[in-house]
């Protein structure tokens, strides 16, 4: 009989463990995912001094302004000058199949939308953070009086023009007296029209962001958000890097999401389980170009035909287009760098689409998850007798949007880009990655299960590197 109670009682114990520890590890776990406060994470901002009676001018130039700047900011030029957004080019870095070290950005590359930024250096060298490039000739880093403080802290007034100089109706004084922190109005002046208009690069950055509704950014809509919250800023050194303008990037210098919120955000271990594989804005950036569409092709070999003209279809200067609005993204497998990325005078890819840069990560990388990326597909001309993509000068009295002349534009820029020019051209297709990071929507409008798994699904598993559905064979990585 004692026997029999002892059993019983060691076997009451032993059910109670089975229920227990799962549920004291669940809530374990749950609690660690839920103690984390995602504003610990966000910066705090030291109370901005207003300028409106510290500036006082006259200002004749607007290098005068910067002057009156590094007066009280003596650091200010010399940092700015060590970043990227002032070299447009990256630091020296090898690749597997160069001899030679080499830089890549957008002082010195070619992209699959504009082609590059030296063809139309009246128009891409707005975005510069700096005054007064010349056509055609090589610009002087070293000069800091040419750094533009306006375009990232004016709030009013302000507005770049040609050559990077400010537009022609800006008051500098009124606008040095309205400068504060950077706002997503800075920021996007620029970024918001990569590629040559809105959202015409990106998908995930486009104007819609300057005011967006809560459901159309979380961070942005609903808490306010400027871009360097999350794009932590230092001596002027701002997080982040282009994938596009990169080769290999420093995590350290990407913003993330575990940066504010825990590695193990939700209360459901099933979707927390999911975290070793799927990046967050695989699930919390359903679509993209969700208000403003988001160019997706672009053809350069139809243009210069007299046709009827449309900004979303078809320009004489620039060819065919074609836009979307809700893009769903494009999935792969991805560790924060490039496996490749096209440098200048690369040979193009014969049997199939040249890639001006592909995303690295596999199914085999510990280090990648799926991410979400925009494609973009262009038609752009290379030339037939070296193999290699060209960088026409579009804009100027010779350029080609002038007489239509792809020779004469292929010639010019010789000597601008440093590739020789063998008088034979045709057009090739190229494929060119964007990773999505913004437009991240409530958590009621993330993916589940079925937007993923199931016939519909919309990830293509087998191009992933799995068998199949793992719902369907209960597969992990």
């Amino acid at each position: 009989m004692k026997n029999f109670k002892a059993y019983w009682i060691f076997g009451l114990l032993g059910i109670l463990l089975v229920i227990a520890v799962p549920v004291l590890l669940f809530t374990q776990t749950a609690s660690a995912s839920t103690a984390q406060d995602p504003w610990d994470g966000v910066p705090k901002r030291a109370i901005h001094v207003p300028h409106t009676d510290i500036i006082t001018g006259p200002f004749d130039a607007p290098q005068d302004v910067t002057r009156a700047c590094l007066s009280c900011h003596p650091d200010a030029a010399k940092d700015v000058m060590m970043t990227s957004h002032w070299t447009w080019e990256s630091k020296e870095f090898d690749v597997p199949w160069r001899d030679e070290p080499v830089t890549i950005g957008k002082a010195n590359q070619i992209n699959n939308f504009c082609i590059s930024a030296q063809g139309n250096e009246k128009r891409c060298m707005t975005c510069h953070i700096g005054y007064d490039w010349q056509e055609g000739q090589e610009y002087d880093f070293t000069v800091a009086e040419n750094v533009d403080c306006l375009v990232c802290h004016a709030q009013s007034g302000y507005a770049k023009g040609e050559y990077g100089n400010p537009a022609e109706f800006v008051d500098l004084l009124a606008a040095a007296k309205s400068v504060a922190a950077p706002t997503r109005e800075n920021c996007g002046s620029c970024h918001f029209n990569g590629g040559g208009g809105n959202n015409v690069k990106h998908g995930d950055l486009s104007e819609q962001l300057y005011f967006p509704s809560p459901e159309m950014d979380v961070h942005m809509g609903a808490n306010n958000f400027q871009c360097i919250d999350c794009h932590k800023t230092e001596n002027h050194q701002i997080q982040g890097r282009l994938l596009g303008d990169n080769y290999t990037i420093d995590p350290a210098d990407q913003p993330a999401c575990i940066d504010c919120h825990a590695e193990a955000p939700h209360d459901d271990q099933r979707l927390n389980s999911h975290t070793v594989s799927v990046a967050c804005q695989t699930c919390h950036i359903p679509t993209m170009a969700t208000k403003d569409p988001t160019k997706t092709t672009w053809d350069w070999s139809t243009s210069g035909q007299d046709r009827e003209e449309d900004h979303f279809t078809y320009l004489k200067i620039k060819g065919d287009f074609e836009y979307e609005s809700n893009l769903l993204p494009v999935y792969l497998w991805y560790n924060g760098s490039n496996d490749y990325r096209y440098l200048l005078g690369d040979p193009i890819n014969r049997d199939g689409p040249t890639m001006i840069n592909q995303p690295s990560g596999a199914i085999s990388d510990p280090n990648a998850k799926i991410y979400p990326f925009k494609l973009h597909k262009a038609v752009q001309p290379y030339d037939t007798g070296f193999n290699y993509l060209l960088a026409p000068i579009t804009a100027g009295p010779e350029g080609y949007w002038t007489n239509f002349d792809w020779e004469q534009a292929f010639t010019l820029a010789e000597e601008r880009m440093g590739l020789p020019y063998s008088g034979n051209y045709d057009f090739a297709e190229t494929w060119m990655y964007w990773p999505t990071t913004h437009l991240v929507q409530p958590a009621e409008y993330a993916l589940q299960c079925s937007d993923c798994h199931g016939e519909s699904g919309r990830l293509d598993w087998e191009a992933l590197g799995y068998p199949g559905d793992p719902m369907t064979w209960g597969g992990r990585r």
